[in-house]
């Protein structure tokens, strides 16, 4: 089964996912304000805006692994690995925007997070080392 449909799917909904994940990080105050109930304390502010900064970045972070096994050509031909990272990050850019334009809860980040970054970029990571490591062709 040829990948070459996957291939720039794959991309454009990584790079999509990205573009939305930076805009977040860019509006990061107004999203914390809407997350925060109207008589805050700036120990709720601070508290959620370290919460928000580190799930960004750890996502930012996944997002670097995930380019270099998909640009390096690492896991670029992989079916499997290039239908769950474009349903993935399909379903990661629908959510985000929906999280910006609904005022979703930021605890609701962390599910998106884990189901939508984390699991791809685990998988590419044991892609990873499966083939450079062990040589093994999945």
């Amino acid at each position: 089964m040829q990948a070459t449909g996957l291939i720039p799917a794959r991309f454009l909904t990584i790079i999509a996912h990205l573009v939305l994940v930076i805009v977040i990080f860019w509006t990061r105050e107004e999203n914390i304000k809407m997350c925060l109930p109207e008589d805050y304390k700036q120990s709720d502010y601070d508290s959620k805006d370290v919460e928000m900064i580190v799930a960004l970045s750890i996502t930012l972070g996944l997002f670097v692994i995930e380019l270099v096994g998909f640009m390096g050509g690492i896991t670029m031909f992989m079916s499997f690995q290039g239908l769950l990272s474009t349903a993935a990050h399909s379903g990661a850019a629908i959510a985000l925007a929906y999280f910006l334009f609904d005022q979703w809860p930021c605890q609701w980040y962390w599910y998106i997070f884990g189901f939508c970054s984390a699991f791809p970029a685990c998988m590419e990571i044991i892609y990873i080392i499966g083939i450079l490591c062990f040589r093994k062709g999945y």
